[in-house]
């Protein structure tokens, strides 16, 4: 069977919860990796998670999680550092993340933990998020990365908490623009490309990170929908109308839409098949945008189906390659 290997951290969220008597922070299992290759397998395709796990009550937890979902794990490394907390808070249209827990749980994967055959057999590898800035775990991207075979998507997911300053912007656009070089599809935000590269639109981003090699770049634009910038057209992709109620997880959901087309149906052959695949993809976050937040909130294909109808594109509505461009 066709999977992804999608690698990167998985944490435990503390999302800001309204009461009547003030703030709570409800836990909830999460990671924007995590999140990608649950997503990946409620919408029916095969996910590896390759990443390190604590050995605590936490990585226990997030273990079983990862099993009750159907997502394999034998690329998981377990670790005696703490489990990492992220603190989730909500002051504006997109969460703001604050991270906790040194040294990081996820950051400790190490080149020598991968599995050639895991990764040799993959039909796409997914990395990016937060373990692009730490150590080991960038390595082991990297080496990854490197290697042929699998089609290779990225996700920077910024995060600017853990940006302190002009340097570490620059040292992340730098880390992006390497994977990205190489990638057969990038998928950011607009709030990420704003970081990045200093206010710039989602169509200026993405025609710099095409021009330094990605083949495809999509930019999500919340409510607004997806801007595509592939093979010979750029156009913006409108996203249904929702009542969203929470948005953690979204951009992960269309990341986790887009791969699960890569492995039914391998890369469009132009950009017409890259439009009916955001559509899609938009139409699974939209669905996520309506229920609290995280892992939890991805969902399976029959559900997108109830909820909008028959959007999940076939098969063979449009003639697609199954390889990389490399």
């Amino acid at each position: 069977m066709r999977y992804a290997a999608v690698l990167g951290e998985a944490l435990v969220d503390l999302l800001e919860t309204p009461t009547d008597t003030g703030q709570i922070y409800r836990s909830a299992i999460g990671g924007a990796p995590l999140n990608v290759a649950v997503g990946v397998r409620r919408l029916g395709g095969a996910a590896h998670f390759i990443g390190a796990l604590s050995d605590d009550l936490w990585g226990d937890r997030i273990a079983a999680f990862l099993t009750d979902n159907g997502v394999e794990t034998r690329g998981v490394r377990r670790v005696t550092a703490a489990s990492t907390l992220a603190l989730t808070t909500f002051a504006g249209p997109e969460p703001q993340f604050r991270f906790y827990g040194a040294p990081a749980s996820y950051a400790q994967l190490r080149t020598t933990d991968l599995d050639p055959a895991l990764l040799a057999g993959a039909a796409v590898l997914y990395t990016g998020s937060i373990s692009l800035l730490a150590q080991p775990i960038l390595d082991a991207a990297r080496h990854a990365w490197a290697r042929p075979g699998p089609l290779r998507v990225l996700d920077p997911n910024v995060r600017p908490a853990l940006l302190p300053d002009r340097a570490a912007v620059v040292h992340l656009r730098d880390l992006i623009e390497h994977f990205a070089a190489t990638a057969d599809l990038v998928k950011l935000s607009e709030a990420d490309a704003a970081v990045l590269y200093d206010g710039a639109s989602a169509a200026q981003a993405a025609t710099r990170l095409r021009t330094i090699g990605a083949a495809a770049v999509v930019v999500t634009l919340g409510s607004r929908g997806a801007w595509l910038d592939a093979y010979d057209e750029t156009t913006s992709i409108a996203a249904p109308a929702v009542t969203a109620i929470d948005a953690t997880g979204a951009g992960d959901s269309v990341m986790a839409a887009l791969i699960s087309r890569l492995l039914d149906t391998g890369v469009p052959d132009a950009a017409a098949g890259w439009r009916d695949d955001i559509r899609f993809a938009l139409h699974v976050a939209g669905l996520v945008c309506e229920r609290p937040g995280g892992a939890a909130a991805m969902p399976t294909r029959a559900e997108v189906r109830q909820r909008w109808g028959m959007v999940v594109p076939n098969s063979g509505d449009l003639r697609r390659t199954r390889t990389a461009r490399r």
